[in-house]
């Protein structure tokens, strides 16, 4: 069972038309908004909503294009938020926790970015959910805009080594700004071989952030 593009005058309505001719039920099917409807004066110049349904279970990771679907679904998002660029499917690494990198590029992008990145974060998290749930299996898309993660990510590198030498020469802990988890990983990944320091989460929410200790005296000088 293929998916299938319907057009009517409301969302609804075409996702009905869908269901009934694919004889299934909303919760079986996985529903896209191809092109947005617009109403006109007394009927003049409208279009009609057109909706892709494509049914659940109808993919699976051995036989389907995983980075294609996922280039795909973000660029649903990105069309549904009128939002013009173009995304860009990277290699997909190799082992158990490869990854499919999407890089989306434009002219004005900041707004995908947003505060320390938690709006990137959350769109990388609706199309890992919109793909997990086609292909009824757990995938790792890694959704960034025009190279930002990465240079965001060494740059926490490069600080988290600074710091370590300022925590060595002095002995004391220091504490980083609130980051997103990601963004503590990299600290701690960073410095979890070093023989002088130790990392800690601390804080909660949107508050939480990385302190970095000594580990001659970790205990006594977390703040």
């Amino acid at each position: 069972m293929e998916s299938i593009e319907i057009s009517a005058k409301s969302e609804e309505e075409a996702v009905d038309l869908a269901l009934a001719e694919l004889g299934l039920s909303r919760s079986e099917v996985e529903v896209v908004v191809v092109k947005k409807g617009r109403g006109g004066l007394f009927g003049l110049g409208s279009e009609e909503v057109r909706v892709r349904v494509t049914p659940l279970g109808l993919f699976s990771s051995e036989d389907v294009d995983v980075g294609g679907m996922a280039k795909e679904v973000l660029e649903n998002l990105l069309s549904l938020a009128e939002i013009s660029a173009s995304v860009n499917l990277g290699a997909k690494g190799s082992g158990d926790e490869a990854v499919i990198p999407l890089d989306i590029e434009g002219e004005d992008l900041g707004i995908l970015i947003g505060r320390r990145g938690e709006t990137l974060s959350s769109l990388q998290y609706l199309v890992n959910l919109i793909v997990s749930r086609r292909l009824k299996s757990r995938v790792g898309v890694v959704v960034d805009v025009e190279g930002y993660r990465q240079r965001r990510y060494e740059s926490l590198r490069l600080l988290a080594r600074r710091l370590a030498d300022q925590v060595r020469s002095t002995g004391r802990s220091l504490t980083l700004e609130p980051m997103t988890a990601g963004e503590r990983r990299i600290i701690h990944l960073e410095l979890r071989d070093d023989p002088y320091v130790t990392t800690q989460s601390i804080g909660e929410g949107e508050a939480r952030k990385v302190a970095i200790l000594s580990k001659s005296n970790s205990r006594e000088n977390l703040p």
